[in-house]
């Protein structure tokens, strides 16, 4: 990848998110600090964002006390995140699931509160790299737990790469539960991480995919694409998404469900 595109894809990072830190830069575009500082510091000279100790923030955020967001990125802030929501989402999903079905849980902290919610009543087949969601499974009654092996991305909890992606291989499940970064009527589900190919390889396995996504989520746009919105059957969101996000993914032919 080019200097000019990864420095266009931090500023696109930015516009949606509003800071973006190194290490997590360095991680997504798979380069160096040094490569990935350089670009923030002539993003900087061309007053495109501010910089701070360990990442950049955009200009209109720079009086905003970076020590308030340093953990804004991690999967404990997350749970935090519209919680309530979440976790009336993560019990509407759980009604989908009749005993015996096969269900693949992605990675997230809505999925993970879906599989403890499955926890107590059992009897189904779960499937999963997310290893909170692997946790909340293990001890539940008569249930067949695979836990897809791969590389650990500790920000996410979760196993990824073509270990796990072949885990999956000659699988068919009935239920895909899948979060997202950002989801939108156009872009569809996308996401500004790497370690996002296996959402599209658990898709393929599944008979019904159910995105599971807070408003919150809703109209963002990250750069790295998961799947299509055509791909998506159902869509359970909170209350405070807009009639005009509701008609649109109506359109595409996601039946809408509100919690």
């Amino acid at each position: 990848m080019s200097a000019y595109d990864r420095r266009k894809k931090i500023l696109a990072m930015l516009n949606a998110k509003g800071r973006v830190e190194v290490k997590e830069l360095v991680d997504i575009f798979e380069t160096s600090e040094v490569t990935i500082r350089a670009d923030l510091r002539k993003l900087e000279h061309e007053n495109l964002l501010k910089r701070f100790h360990g990442g950049a923030q955009t200009l209109d955020k720079a009086g905003t006390s970076v020590r308030a967001t340093e953990n804004e990125v991690t999967l404990e802030r997350r749970y935090g995140i519209n919680a309530s929501a979440k976790e009336r989402i993560a019990q509407r999903a759980v009604s989908y699931v009749a005993p015996g079905n096969s269900v693949i849980l992605d990675s997230g902290s809505t999925t993970h509160l879906i599989a403890q919610a499955l926890a107590p009543q059992g009897a189904i087949i779960a499937i999963t790299n997310n290893l909170p969601a692997a946790d909340a499974l293990a001890e539940s009654p008569d249930t067949t737990l695979v836990i897809c092996g791969g590389v650990y991305r500790s920000k996410t909890k979760s196993l990824h790469g073509p270990k796990a992606e072949q885990c999956l291989e000659g699988v068919s499940a009935d239920i895909l539960f899948i979060g997202a970064d950002g989801i939108d009527p156009q872009k569809g589900i996308t996401t500004f991480n790497t370690g996002y190919a296996i959402s599209a390889v658990m898709a393929e396995c599944a008979h019904k995919i159910i995105a599971v996504v807070d408003s919150t989520k809703i109209g963002r746009v990250g750069f790295n694409k998961v799947l299509s919105t055509h791909v998506i059957d159902i869509l359970i969101t909170d209350s405070d998404i807009t009639a005009e996000y509701m008609e649109a993914f109506q359109k595409q032919g996601v039946e809408v469900v509100m919690v």
